[in-house]
């Protein structure tokens, strides 16, 4: 498991969370500095065989952090780097053969109170392995609720982000909450040809044939877990922001545009990753559940 760290008390947070998951999961832990110091620092580089005095600060965190996750978790393995690269780019590259990649929510530079720091989005956004922003509460990040929350969307059929939530409930010994949202579009009526009954009598038991098809497959490997599905009108953003208030983290799937340029997560996953209550784990597509045994 490999976490980012600058210093800043949301990324010590960070490693305490991280710390705590490679335990859980007996996987080794890596503490990851990186910055740009020596484009910065290039002058000093030249006239002096010192390190640069950033560099320096870099190796006091990642060691100071390494201590604390030591006194933290004596048994866990722990190993640090530092590297001179941007930090979003040197943490994707770590997270091509990670368990998974942990980041706080905001950075060093980044003022208390704003939303998700550009590092956190950039490895959400682009990371081959499960990526978790460490961000709300105290109760949620220790895991004081006993509850994970998974968001079921229109094709998360037995995904990486469900094997993933079902495999971390029977981890954690804890309940499973399946949430699925629907909503009735303005524009249709019970004359539309498609519709039997009520038109919102028809979205809400697609919704619930959805979440069924979803978790079937899961629900078989892992009987087990404790589910409990939850069927709710409304924007999907807005229903599972609620429910992390009371939830230790939550699942969603990467839903990733194929375009060259900006930002490609969906609607749902941003606003998770920037106003959810607990940590918020994104999980690619395509990719190996971390909890189902990826590469340490």
């Amino acid at each position: 498991m490999v976490v980012g760290v600058d210093g800043s008390e949301s990324s010590l947070l960070a490693a305490d969370w991280a710390a705590d998951e490679a335990l859980r999961h007996e996987v080794s832990l890596r503490l990851v500095y990186a910055s740009l110091w020596h484009h910065y620092e290039g002058a000093v580089l030249a006239t002096s065989l010192s390190r640069p005095g950033k560099q320096v600060m870099a190796e006091n965190i990642v060691g100071s952090t390494a201590e604390r996750v030591r006194r933290r978790a004596s048994n866990l393995r722990v190993t640090t780097e530092v590297v001179p690269e941007e930090a979003a780019g040197a943490l994707l590259r770590q997270g091509q053969n990670a368990f998974a990649l942990v980041t706080g929510d905001r950075g060093r530079g980044e003022i208390a109170g704003l939303l998700l720091g550009s590092v956190g989005l950039a490895v959400a956004a682009g990371a081959q392995c499960p990526v978790v922003v460490v961000r709300g509460d105290k109760a949620g990040r220790e895991g004081a609720h006993g509850r994970i929350v998974l968001g079921i969307g229109d094709t998360d059929g037995n995904s990486p982000a469900v094997r993933f939530a079902f495999a971390e409930a029977r981890l954690r010994d804890c309940e499973l909450d399946v949430v699925r949202a629907w909503r009735c579009p303005s524009h249709e009526t019970a004359d539309h040809p498609l519709l039997v009954g009520e038109p919102a009598q028809y979205h809400e038991g697609r919704a619930s044939f959805l979440l069924d098809e979803a978790v079937a497959t899961a629900e078989r490997d892992y009987p087990d877990v404790a589910v409990r599905r939850v069927i709710t009108e409304g924007p999907a953003r807005k229903l599972l922001l609620r429910h992390s208030a009371v939830a230790d983290v939550l699942v969603v799937g990467a839903r990733r545009r194929q375009i060259h340029v900006g930002l490609q997560l969906g609607r749902v996953a941003h606003t998770v990753l920037h106003h959810a209550a607990c940590p918020v784990v994104v999980v690619p597509r395509g990719a190996e559940s971390a909890s189902e045994g990826s590469t340490p």
